[in-house]
Formats: C-alpha cells, structure tokens, sequence
C-alpha cells in the first residue's frame, strides 16, 4: 500500500486496502496528500464499515461537513471527548447556521436528553469566534469548577477568557472580572502564607470569607484559616467576627478539632483590638485608602489589583508581568521573584530582570473605558 501511494497510484492502494481490510492502514500513510476524490473514498468505505469515527474525520477533510457531523454525532460520547472535538472542528470549518444549532442542540442535550459538559459549548464558542458567548459559557464552567472546589481550574478558566477578550478587543463582563480577582485572591493566601507573611495572607482571607458563598465546598475550612490568619497578624477583631460566624449551628460541628476550643474561646472573650490597615494613593485620584480596598470612595472607581499581593496598584510602583500584561506592584514583584520562578496570574516562568517600572496611564485608561 505505501509503495502503491508512494507510486502516486492511488486508485490502487485504495482497492489493495479495501480487499484486505487494511482501509486504516491505507488513510493514515496517504496523509494529507490526497485529493478531496480519495478522502470520500476513505470516508464512503468508514461508513459502509460503520465506523463513524473514521467515517466522520475524512468527510470533513474533503469539505462534507452535513454528512461530517452527522458520523460524529452517531459516535459513543468517550472520556476525551474525541468525537466532540472533531465535530466542533468541522462546525467551526463549516461557518454553517443550522450545522452550528444541531451542534448545539446535540451539546444541550436537547437530542438525547443528555446535556455533555460546558467546555464543549465552550470551545464551540471559540472555534467559531463568537466570543461574547463563550464568556457566558466560561462563566457558567467557573462557577461549576468554583462549587465543586476546584478553584484553580476555576481561575485558569476565567483567566484564559479575559486574555481572549482582551485580545479580540472586546469588553470583559464586570462578573468575570470580580470573580477572577476573588479566585486570584483566594491562591495568593498560600504563596503569602507559605513566605510567612501573615498580615497579607489574612488581608486576601478577609476578602474571600467575604465572598465565602463562592466558596460552597470549603466555608468552614476557609473561616476557620481565617480566624487562624486574623489572630497571627493582629487582627483581633476580625478574627472575632468570623469566629462568631463559626459558631452558626451549621458550621460549628464541622470546625477541625484541632481548632475548635481556641475558636469558641475566642468568641467568649472576645479582643476587640485591630492592627490598622496602612493606606495608599488611589491611582486615578491620589485619594488615601487602605491599601486592600478596591473601590474608592473618593472618586468611585474600581481600581486594578496587584497580582502578587491583592492590594489595589499605585501610581509610582507600577509594573506588569511580560506574558499576561497584568499589573503588579513593581516592589513586591521583585521580593516575590526571588523565591518563586513563576508569574502568579499567568504560571508563565519569570524572572526580575524581566520586570520594569512602566508607565500606567494606558492600563488607567483602558479600565475608564471599561
């Protein structure tokens, strides 16, 4: 059969692989060299043989995306999800209303009573640019991702869509934007805890036990840390309030033993006494804030968060990471960098000598836009 294609004889090959069952054999070595003629052979041949795979793969290389997706659609769904990809691919190709909404129909479960996973709509979405709808999709996948407790899937999801949206120049859903920066906030407590810097680990837990119904997998581990964070960096007060919160009938029978009568402890005598947050510049206004708080109260925006502390950015410390283009406090970047390799947004491997002290007048303006 090679030495057949090799000769440039394919009629040949083709009626060698069929008489002796090697029609795989025969698709795989001619490749992508075959006319549009051969591939519906090969695919005419699958669809005979009812192997709805093959059938499927080579009507779309010959441009027959209906008959295409229909193959696809007959596969048995399988964990990787080959099939659907495939039918993606070909809808995608296709640029074809009623071939999308079968596609649609199919992902929904509108055809077999079996709606498949999001990501599927997902990639769909972005294999044929319709990038508004993807981010409702992707929203939708974080916030399952987000329930289930799976958080850094959660972020990498809602963080590849922002780069997407960005980069087609479309506007970011301020609900995507939030809930990146509480899932960011939320992996930032490990790194601070990890380099022993408790008053920003507990500053990132205040945040995310405020937002604690996003974290339904994970609430009373996530106060209980809190409680511990609050009370190592001073934070008394705090660490009273969300101890009280412990001791809601619903929580108070899940809180770890190890901790249980320090927190009840807490709430009976309770220290009321609170290290005050030191304050910043507002980078649009210059109005003094505490460094966490991300909306100002003098001139009302919603102000661009530093991605290795969670604090909002200022004006003369302004950097950003030379991959994802998100900004970071230029100071705490450089004392992260030397003890982690890694951008904490983007994963992308970094170094100090990468960053610079730029200018953030553009990035102001793009939020104003937003």
């Amino acid at each position: 059969i090679q030495f057949l294609v090799m000769s440039k004889c394919n009629d040949e090959a083709f009626q060698l692989a069929q008489q002796h069952n090697q029609m795989e054999v025969y698709a795989d070595i001619i490749g992508s060299d075959a006319n549009n003629e051969d591939y519906q052979s090969i695919a005419l041949y699958f669809e005979g043989e009812k192997k709805h795979f093959l059938a499927g793969k080579f009507f779309m290389l010959c441009g027959q995306y209906t008959r295409a997706l229909k193959h696809f659609l007959k596969c048995p769904v399988s964990e990787d999800g080959q099939a659907i990809e495939m039918a993606i691919e070909a809808v995608g190709q296709a640029k074809d209303d009623m071939l999308t909404s079968q596609l649609i129909d199919y992902l929904m479960g509108e055809s077999d009573g079996m709606p498949k996973d999001a990501k599927y709509l997902f990639r769909l979405y972005m294999a044929l640019k319709q990038y508004r709808e993807a981010a409702r999709t992707a929203i939708i996948i974080a916030r399952e991702e987000q329930s289930a407790g799976n958080y850094r899937n959660a972020h990498d999801v809602l963080f590849s869509m922002y780069t997407e949206l960005k980069a087609q120049k479309i506007k970011i859903p301020s609900e995507m934007i939030t809930n990146l920066m509480i899932l960011h906030s939320y992996i930032l407590v490990k790194t601070h805890v990890k380099r022993g810097d408790h008053m920003k680990g507990a500053r990132m837990l205040i945040r995310v036990a405020n937002n604690i119904s996003k974290f339904p997998s994970h609430i009373v581990p996530i106060l209980t840390s809190t409680v511990i964070e609050c009370h190592r960096a001073g934070l008394k007060s705090s660490a009273f309030s969300f101890a009280a919160m412990l001791m809601r009938p619903e929580y108070r029978n899940n809180i770890d033993v190890k901790y249980k009568k320090k927190i009840e402890a807490m709430v009976r005598r309770p220290d009321q006494s609170e290290v005050e947050e030191f304050t910043s510049s507002c980078p649009y206004c210059a109005f003094q804030l505490p460094e966490c708080e991300l909306l100002c109260s003098g001139c009302k925006n919603n102000l661009p968060y530093c991605i290795v502390t969670g604090r909002h950015m200022v004006k003369d410390d302004w950097t950003v990471c030379p991959h994802c283009d998100f900004p970071g406090l230029y100071s705490e970047f450089k004392v992260l960098l030397t003890t982690e390799k890694a951008c904490p947004m983007c994963s992308e491997k970094l170094s100090v000598e990468q960053l610079s002290i730029v200018d953030p007048t553009p990035y102001l303006l793009t939020d104003e836009a937003d």
